[in-house]
């Protein structure tokens, strides 16, 4: 895909991008994809899918308590639990406001590691990497912003996320669902948003403005973008995902670039 050269003329040392259909086809590809990157937040969306894995086995239930009082696992997987950014200390009652949360994942993690007695980065590793064939991904500590990949590894994973083999698809057409709809709260990055949409571990465009996606993004494009100057968009009305991962901290020049690469990408998808 021609729009994909674009990462070529962004303001970082070493970038790489991938767009990938559901049924595993990458329609093309860009930059070096065995590059190893951190993934920063995009770490979120694999941690998520673990503890959905971790649910389908019946180690634990959506709705089972989990972090601080009144919070359940469904409640850490949307950043309603009331903890704050990266403090485990409770800000607000469960269910009330979406406050994004690293210290509510790092809190799921740790949840899911002591209801299935294995270490999170290797119940990550066993539920979700190896079967998907990402051997160069890794988790190296918090399940909210440790995580290590390349595109190639993601563009596995953006395949299954749209055709899951993993998961029953109800269970993943759940997680691309707004969970406590009308919640308001700032994306990060974004400012407040209201309603501030989130699936299970999935953030879900809707009308939201400003954004890091196109604007010719459908409403209905879930995925999420990392601190490191990363992001992984599925777009359900175009069939298809896009990863771009780079060495640069998210900062202005990504709020300006990241749109247009998406706008690009759907346009030549069309």
């Amino acid at each position: 895909m021609n729009s994909l050269a674009l990462i070529d003329n962004w303001p970082v040392t070493t970038a790489a991008a991938a767009v990938v259909r559901a049924d595993g086809t990458v329609l093309g590809s860009h930059g070096p994809g065995a590059h190893r990157f951190p993934l920063a937040s995009v770490t979120k969306p694999l941690a998520a899918y673990a503890a959905l894995v971790a649910y389908e086995e019946g180690a634990v239930e959506l709705d089972e308590p989990a972090g601080p009082a009144g919070s359940t696992v469904r409640h850490l997987l949307a950043h309603t639990s009331g903890l704050a950014f990266d403090e485990h200390r409770v800000m607000a009652p469960p269910g009330e406001r979406r406050l994004y949360s690293n210290a509510g994942f790092e809190q799921l993690g740790d949840h899911i590691a002591k209801a299935t007695d294995i270490p999170f980065a290797e119940y990550l590793r066993q539920a979700v990497l190896e079967p998907l064939g990402m051997t160069s991904t890794s988790l190296e500590g918090s399940p909210a912003k440790d995580g290590v990949s390349t595109v190639d590894d993601l563009a596995r994973f953006a395949a299954e996320v749209q055709a899951p083999r993993l998961l029953d698809p109800r269970t993943m057409a759940e997680a691309m669902t707004v969970q406590y709809p009308g919640t308001k709260g700032v994306l990060p990055g974004y400012g407040h948003q209201h309603p501030n949409d989130w699936g299970l571990g999935f953030e879900i465009r809707d009308g939201k403005s400003p954004h890091w996606t196109g604007s010719s993004s459908s409403p209905r494009t879930f995925g999420h973008f990392g601190q490191s100057g990363t992001f992984l968009w599925i777009d359900p009305a175009a069939g298809a995902a896009c990863v771009a991962l780079t060495d640069r901290a998210f900062g202005p020049w990504a709020v300006q670039v990241w749109p247009e690469l998406t706008d690009a990408v759907l346009a030549e998808l069309r």
